[in-house]
């Protein structure tokens, strides 16, 4: 096991000058020292002057249901007020602001563009450019590596596309740390955020969370393992379709399946056409929230045999368009209403950042399949956040 520090230990190893500046903390409770204790408790007995806290979509517990709206409160762990940045508002205003010296963010990521803290991280960068309050992010491990070979796209089109699940241009699967993007969208959307980025300690890009970690700390409900961070870059494209993704079962994201799939046919068919890096079996499952509540669903399982190649959002659109071909009577494309889409409207287009993404699902299967690379293709992204990685390549 590789030990791994997070830039919350490395922060609390030194004694900056700064720490009895009035200190407002962006985090939740999956933010934890490598010692598993939350990060803005052992900030607090290390006597920083934590005086108010932001918490990122699903709350500071990390608790609430997926793209609920998340009222303001109180830490019952600190006692300290809880201003939550997927309510009312997404960035802080001034009033939040007024009482504070200098920002630190520590949040946990999953690797995947269309996971929300990210898109947090850059609303705090914008108000701590309008506000000049320093910024310092605790950067942690991309969970799903830094391996820019894995990276998967579409690029985002944010002419057409952009949204709170995708706000600039960047692949879905984008194997950086929120500290580099921290440092790419501060400077290439020339925010001016007065920034530093404390770094991990003995991270390198081509781990996995199983490399450095032998827990895993749920960043949100469905977020609830590994193989579910794996899969979710992929599998979240079925919010979609009229299709369960799992939750409100115990296995998010590594399910899908309705009432009236044949699970069997496309078992066999993914299996088929899928590379060998992953393999789906038939389950049912009854979900107990979310599509489908307390109906028996036909579906299949995916389980990653090389976490190392896979590829999940090839996986993903494969499974999508199978059950597309093979159930055109029942399949449907769905809205996907949240608090930040009330209507949940042309989610497919946000998920995947393409206008025309559906249209790619009316090619016949061969079409599709030799169609798909080009799809997924990062592009430029390597180069593009080059300058600003902080782990090497």
């Amino acid at each position: 096991m590789i030990k791994v520090q997070f830039g919350i230990d490395k922060l609390l190893a030194q004694a900056p000058s700064w720490k009895t500046q009035r200190i407002g903390l962006v985090t939740n409770n999956a933010a934890l020292t490598s010692a598993f204790v939350p990060s803005r408790k052992a900030l607090l007995e290390q006597q920083y002057n934590l005086v108010k806290l932001f918490s990122p979509e699903h709350g500071l517990d990390t608790t609430g249901p997926d793209g609920h709206f998340m009222r303001n409160g109180n830490d019952t762990l600190t006692g300290l007020p809880v201003v939550s940045l997927y309510g009312h508002k997404l960035m802080p205003d001034m009033e939040d602001l007024e009482d504070i010296d200098l920002l630190l963010l520590d949040l946990p990521d999953v690797g995947s563009r269309f996971y929300t803290y990210l898109w947090t991280l850059t609303y705090v960068l914008e108000a701590s450019a309008l506000f000049n309050k320093p910024l310092i992010v605790l950067d942690r491990p991309n969970p799903l590596s830094g391996n820019l070979l894995l990276a998967e796209g579409p690029l985002l089109d944010e002419e057409t596309a952009s949204s709170f699940i995708g706000r600039w241009q960047m692949p879905v699967r984008h194997s950086c740390t929120l500290g580099e993007l921290a440092l790419y969208f501060n400077a290439v959307k020339h925010i001016g955020c007065p920034l530093q980025v404390i770094p991990c300690e003995g991270w390198y890009r081509d781990l996995l969370h199983p490399d450095w970690s032998t827990s895993f700390v749920p960043a949100s409900p469905a977020i609830n393992c590994f193989e579910a961070t794996l899969l979710y870059p992929g599998l979240c494209l079925l919010e979609a379709t009229n299709i369960s993704e799992g939750r409100g079962t115990a296995v998010p994201f590594r399910v899908a399946g309705a009432p009236w799939l044949r699970s069997g046919e496309i078992t066999t068919l993914f299996n088929k056409n899928i590379d060998d890096d992953v393999v789906a079996r038939e389950v049912d499952f009854v979900p107990e929230a979310g599509r489908y509540t307390g109906q028996s669903c036909k579906g299949l399982m995916l389980h990653v045999t090389d976490p190392y190649s896979f590829r999940p959002v090839r996986a993903g659109l494969l499974l999508l368009k199978l059950i597309r071909d093979t159930h055109a009577g029942a399949f449907e494309w769905a809205p996907y209403k949240t608090h930040v889409n009330g209507t949940g409207e042309n989610h497919l287009k946000l998920l995947t950042g393409k206008q025309d993404a559906g249209q790619m699902f009316e090619l016949p299967l061969p079409d599709f399949m030799g169609g798909l690379n080009a799809f997924t293709n990062a592009g430029e992204w390597a180069a593009m956040v080059d300058p600003y990685l902080l782990y090497g390549k």
